[in-house]
């Protein structure tokens, strides 16, 4: 009898986060107005492409044991690279030159991780305030507008407002193309196998014949690289490329959706679709305190609350 109840909590514990989300789903079906119409859903989709891309690059990262907080300063280099250099280079150039840099500062956040051994949190954070810095230098401490680059910047303002068939948001794409790849990445793959043999283990995984300083540091390289997609998605959206203030806490709402999802924080597991039901529980309730007339800070005081019963739930799976 105490085996099934033990039973009955660990079912119960795998899927919160899918009934968490079908309560709020509930809810605002039942209390908010329009909820379900197009317009709504369509915005849904909208704001929440820059926490899905960068959350599918931290929970590689998580699933590793380490953690990157400096995603929310790559989309800033990202916008901004693209933004100043398009209007010289041309639209798909500047967006290369963005990926190339973006990139290789997650692969320098991985070496540093990986080969020199260093904190996973102190080298991001190091990154994160370099990296916001670069990005002010970059735009010359003021907003480049897309407005005022002519074509090129219609193109690329195009990113953030066109709609396929005229109906669905374009951030679908990059939205399941990021899901897909990593979910393949991390369930089918050598490499996938390997990043969470690294998570649970980087002594085990080195005995194994893993490299794991390589391994960290594609993994990092792709968290820049998704923060870089989500930094260009988000400054075509809002149409402007702002160095002090585009993806502010991109990074907490990344990790956030991480830990909801169930990805443990210890490493060695990465929960790839339970991102995706964390970083949608975030977003709906930002959504429902906004359709709601609720003050945006009882929703930080919820993503609080929820966040950490993820955590305890974690917690009581380790035992």
């Amino acid at each position: 009898m105490a085996k099934t109840k033990e039973d009955k909590m660990a079912l119960i514990k795998q899927y919160s986060a899918i009934a968490m989300l079908l309560c709020f789903v509930l809810f605002n079906s039942l209390f908010t107005k329009n909820f379900f119409a197009i317009s709504n859903l369509n915005n849904i989709i909208t704001q929440i492409c820059p926490a899905i891309l960068c959350g599918m690059g931290m929970t590689l990262v998580i699933s590793t044991g380490g953690i990157d907080i400096s995603v929310g300063s790559i989309m800033a280099v990202s916008g901004v690279l693209t933004a100043k250099f398009m209007t010289e280079f041309g639209l798909v150039p500047a967006l290369i030159m963005a990926l190339v840099v973006c990139t290789a500062i997650g692969c320098i956040n991985g070496f540093f991780v990986g080969k020199l051994k260093l904190q996973a949190m102190v080298i991001t954070l190091g990154m994160q305030l370099t990296m916001r810095g670069a990005a002010q230098v970059l735009c010359g401490g003021r907003d480049i507008y897309f407005n005022k680059l002519g074509a090129v910047g219609d193109q690329l303002a195009l990113w953030g407002s066109y709609k396929i068939g005229g109906v669905i948001p374009v951030q679908i794409v990059p939205i399941v193309l990021a899901v897909a790849i990593v979910w393949v990445m991390a369930e089918k793959t050598v490499l996938g196998r390997q990043i969470q043999a690294v998570g649970d283990s980087i002594k085990s995984s080195s005995l194994a014949g893993i490299n794991a300083a390589k391994t960290l540091m594609i993994v990092y390289g792709l968290s820049g690289l998704l923060a870089a997609f989500a930094g260009v998605f988000q400054a075509a959206k809002v149409t402007v490329a702002a160095g002090s203030s585009l993806g502010q806490l991109a990074e907490l709402d990344a990790i956030a959706a991480v830990v909801i999802g169930g990805t443990p924080m210890s490493g060695g597991k990465a929960h790839v679709m339970g991102t995706v039901i964390g970083a949608l529980i975030m977003q709906m309730i930002t959504l429902t305190c906004v359709m709601n007339n609720i003050p945006d800070e009882y929703a930080q005081i919820f993503k609080a609350i929820i966040i950490v019963f993820a955590v305890f739930i974690q917690r009581e799976q380790a035992k």
